[in-house]
């Protein structure tokens, strides 16, 4: 991870358990449950500044604080600048097609992979997924296995029902949304 050295960070709590926040001079950097997967290890998060007065992470506690009070609607995102670098240029495309699935909508690894122009990585597209360092902000929590299986969740998958259940996902039969993309 790029510039791991230089990030302020800062743990707010949420209904799901603590959050860790991490800002880099580009933008929000990470977001992690405590017990993350590939959350950055202790040792290195200790070596971060903290830093509550840090105007995005600030900013970054007020919206995810109004997420979990409101349930969101489609139109609601994180208006928040992103710094992406630490994925590689891959991860990043996977990343930003995360940031175009609406709040109670869902996506499949298989449709993901489509959108970032390569239809036969879904296990790479999942991978990528799983190392998103921006949880909620970045909603891989959105995307579930084509037969509607709620798999694969960094935070857990019973943080993944809970965040689809919180905004209302219409998961059908097959686990899909209607709108496929």
């Amino acid at each position: 991870m790029k510039h791991l050295d230089t990030l302020q960070r800062h743990t707010i709590a949420s209904p799901l358990g603590p959050l860790l926040l991490a800002a880099s001079e580009q933008g929000l950097a990470g977001v992690w449950f405590d017990d993350q997967q590939h959350r950055p290890p202790d040792a290195t998060v200790a070596a971060w500044r903290e830093n509550s007065a840090h105007p995005l992470l600030q900013q970054a506690a007020q919206l995810l604080g109004a997420y979990f009070q409101v349930v969101p609607d489609a139109t609601q995102r994180f208006d928040l600048p992103l710094d992406l670098s630490m994925g590689t240029a891959f991860q990043q495309a996977v990343w930003r097609a995360l940031l175009e699935i609406p709040a109670g909508d869902t996506r499949s690894y298989a449709q993901i992979a489509q959108a970032v122009g390569r239809p036969a990585a879904v296990r790479a597209v999942g991978a990528a997924i799983g190392r998103n360092p921006l949880t909620i902000v970045v909603p891989c929590h959105r995307v579930v296995g084509s037969t509607g299986a709620l798999t694969g969740y960094a935070g857990g998958l019973q943080r993944k029902t809970a965040l689809l259940a919180r905004e209302a996902s219409p998961i059908g039969i097959h686990g899909l949304s209607t709108q496929h993309h």
